[in-house]
């Protein structure tokens, strides 16, 4: 069976036969990671860029979810931080594969809920952003 897959905005195609699965992006000239299991889809909504307002109650907002099981290589955002739709927020490796967790939307992250090193599983809350 085939199915289209949006994990973080990209499109797979995933080709599943006899529990082997196969992957392949459409779109940009980009490998795509085998996936071995078929993740929810993800659908940001375009946000409007706003001046930074005062510190957001640590939580408020929108959660962040890990795509996928495995690990937090690195943390590239801290508290009340202003990012933009795209900015690189997290490396997660998972199968050997280097992935990047971006800002679905512009806005200030509002809580961090894991450190570098950390174990995630997936729809797991790794941050919040308002």
């Amino acid at each position: 069976m085939k199915y289209i897959v949006t994990l973080n905005g990209k499109k797979y195609e995933v080709e599943v036969e006899k529990g082997e699965a196969t992957a392949v992006f459409l779109g940009a000239a980009e490998a795509a990671a085998p996936v071995a299991e078929e993740p929810k889809a993800a659908v940001a909504e375009p946000a409007k860029e706003e001046a930074p307002k005062a510190a957001a109650p640590a939580g408020a907002g929108d959660p962040i979810k890990s795509p996928m099981p495995g690990t937090i290589l690195d943390v590239r955002v801290s508290t009340n931080q202003a990012v933009k739709e795209g900015d690189i927020l997290f490396i997660l490796e998972a199968m050997k594969m280097e992935n990047e967790i971006v800002a679905p939307r512009a806005g200030t992250i509002t809580s961090i809920t894991v450190d570098k090193g950390a174990s995630v599983q997936t729809d797991q809350v790794i941050a919040t952003i308002q």
